[in-house]
């Protein structure tokens, strides 16, 4: 499909009429299967079974179990433990991991908050390394920059489900005995050199939020190959301080618990969303393939480069924008796109130890712990410039869409380059509407 709007057509952000109008259907896949599966545990009269004491009913109800020997046998796992969400599962896998107070454990800091605060949550100190910009994840280098003498652990997030650089991460960790836990809540089903996402570090983590490409509402799950911390992330999810006497395991008198248990209707929604996930998946890498080549003529775009032997799966769609090139702004030329109907957004989150709570090292009321503790003598780094990778890529150069995803199809991508191409065109008009504008803001201004 060719662009049908005129080379010159108005833009809609300086009057003229918009590319499309009425927005995108919601990515939503649930049907018959989950209404199934779910009416047969309303039918039950069971909606969870999880027990916190030393008997069957501690490791949950049928589908709960049901569901996790699903992810295990899909992601060729030794266990999957189901959680209420990604979050606790990152807690989880923080403390099997032995992460506590005076550690530290090495996070990105392009991520989502929990990433970061799944450490906080065991009195551990977040330690930000610098992200790559061929990847979006945890550059390597920086991790071997940041290990110190309290290093535990190494949290990798595969974000916009783009495959790190799981070998070198990996030697990193042998090296300096570390535990790697692999944050693949974007990326479930992505691979790196033929093995999983989140199966490749001690243990991984992914996500059945609503967002996510498979969800059951909110919930999560945890991959590891390791008995032992199959066991922790276990006592921790369902109460362990009074189950450990029971089974006679000495070794964990201190695992406090919480309730990070899964329902038995969302583990139904998740047997049931487990068996579209390669279907889900194929829809965002064709549709992601074919935004490529629809982007490849425009210099000021730089989409994704993957390497023959890494398979992402594009939870969001990223790209490099270069305001050199375009002659405007990155946020004159996503505004602009915006006003024509399509999505697309400028940057992804703040770097994470930007935001108030690590700027003021205060993670607890009154107090400064973890960061200034008995147990931890050292001043960590939050301040502005440390990741210098992520801030450019925050404050001038990512643009990412959520356009590659089901049910969306290649004419909805069509529908968007089309847009960006009448965007493009229009670049000096935008530029004079940008001049004329802060002309008249310094008028008022004076």
């Amino acid at each position: 499909m060719k662009c049908k709007m005129r080379k010159g057509s108005k833009l809609a952000l300086l009057g003229g009429k918009p590319v499309k109008t009425g927005g995108f259907p919601q990515h939503n896949s649930i049907g018959r299967e989950e209404k199934k599966l779910v009416n047969a545990v309303l039918d039950s009269g069971i909606l969870s079974l999880f027990q916190g004491n030393n008997s069957a009913e501690f490791y949950g109800g049928p589908f709960v179990k049901r569901m996790e020997q699903d992810f295990a046998n899909y992601f060729g796992a030794k266990h999957a433990v189901s959680m209420n969400s990604a979050t606790s599962a990152l807690h989880a896998a923080v403390f099997a991991a032995g992460a506590g107070p005076g550690d530290e454990v090495i996070v990105p800091p392009y991520t989502m908050s929990a990433t970061a605060s799944a450490v906080l949550m065991q009195n551990a100190v977040p330690v930000f390394a610098d992200i790559k910009k061929n990847n979006f994840c945890i550059d390597p280098e920086s991790i071997r920059e940041r290990i110190s003498e309290k290093t535990k652990a190494i949290i990798v997030v595969h974000l916009f489900g783009m495959p790190a650089d799981m070998d070198e991460i990996m030697e990193i960790a042998k090296q300096h005995n570390l535990i790697v836990i692999e944050d693949a809540a974007q990326a479930p089903g992505a691979t790196y050199k033929g093995k999983y996402c989140g199966t490749i570090g001690h243990i991984g983590v992914l996500s059945l939020n609503r967002h996510k490409t498979i969800q059951c509402g909110e919930g999560g799950v945890l991959l590891t190959n390791s008995d032992d911390f199959a066991l922790k992330c276990q006592l921790l999810r369902n109460h362990g301080e009074v189950v450990v006497e029971g089974m006679g395991v000495s070794n964990r008198i201190n695992v406090l618990g919480h309730n990070y248990r899964m329902t038995e209707l969302q583990a139904a929604v998740g047997i049931a969303q487990l068996k579209k996930l390669g279907m889900l998946n194929k829809h965002r890498i064709k549709l992601a393939e074919y935004l490529a080549k629809k982007l490849a003529c425009f210099d000021a775009i730089k989409t994704p480069e993957i390497p023959g032997n890494l398979k992402p799966v594009y939870y969001l769609y990223p790209m490099l924008f270069s305001e050199e090139k375009a002659g405007i702004s990155r946020e004159l030329f996503v505004n602009a796109v915006n006003a024509e109907g399509l999505p697309l957004n400028t940057g992804y989150v703040k770097p994470i130890y930007l935001e108030p709570m690590y700027q003021k090292k205060s993670a607890f009321a009154g107090t400064q712990c973890p960061f200034k503790c008995a147990y931890y003598n050292r001043n960590v780094d939050y301040s502005k410039g440390i990741c210098p990778v992520t801030e450019q890529l925050q404050e001038k150069e990512l643009i990412f869409t959520n356009i590659c995803r089901y049910p969306l199809k290649k004419r909805d991508i069509d529908i968007f380059a089309c847009a960006i191409e009448k965007v493009f065109d229009n670049a000096e008009k935008l530029k004079k509407y940008a001049e004329k504008k802060n002309q008249d803001t310094c008028s008022l201004q004076g």
